[in-house]
């Protein structure tokens, strides 16, 4: 018997994954797995970049509990893209181009989502800036999910990006 399961993935290397299943259980809030490394440039510089070998087991544990990869439903958010803040443009493309070769690899499906999507449905109306904005996906993810280890890992985050996305697409049926 297969169960659906919607998957959030705040993408980047400070971002978070996220999965619930069909009745809102939560299966697993994380934080996305990184690791850093030197750089390619000139100039000593280390840059932190996404650790597939978690990730790969991290969906494979999403197949395994829906029972069927077709049941994995993940969402992704669409990176930050501005020519002004280039380096940090790079990093978010770089995680992005990870992630996606292991949701291909794993033959998983996947939809992007502007993150006005989801917030347009878990947040409340009118709230602009990055900051607020963080802000109210912390208190909501709090007020939404009590559990004490939950709590711990939204507040150690310090944002509920992923489990939100998640819990708009179990909603919305998406």
């Amino acid at each position: 018997m297969s169960t659906t399961v919607y998957v959030g993935i705040d993408n980047g290397v400070t971002g978070s994954i996220a999965a619930v299943d069909a009745t809102g259980k939560v299966i697993k809030f994380c934080a996305m797995p990184t690791f850093k490394v030197q750089d390619y440039t000139k100039k000593k510089k280390r840059i932190t970049r996404v650790d597939t070998r978690p990730l790969i087991s991290i969906f494979n544990s999403f197949i395994q509990y829906a029972g069927t990869p077709t049941e994995v439903r993940v969402f992704v958010e669409r990176p930050m893209i501005n020519p002004q803040r280039f380096i940090a443009t790079t990093s978010a493309l770089r995680a992005l181009e990870a992630t996606l070769i292991i949701l291909e690899h794993g033959r998983l499906a996947y939809r992007f989502l502007d993150s006005r999507e989801w917030q347009s449905i878990m947040l409340p109306q009118g709230i602009k800036g990055a900051d607020d904005l963080k802000r109210a996906s912390l208190e909501r993810g709090l007020r939404l999910y009590t559990y004490p280890a939950l709590v711990a890992a939204i507040t150690k985050q310090k944002d509920a990006d992923s489990l939100l996305m998640a819990e708009a697409a179990r909603k919305e049926h998406w």
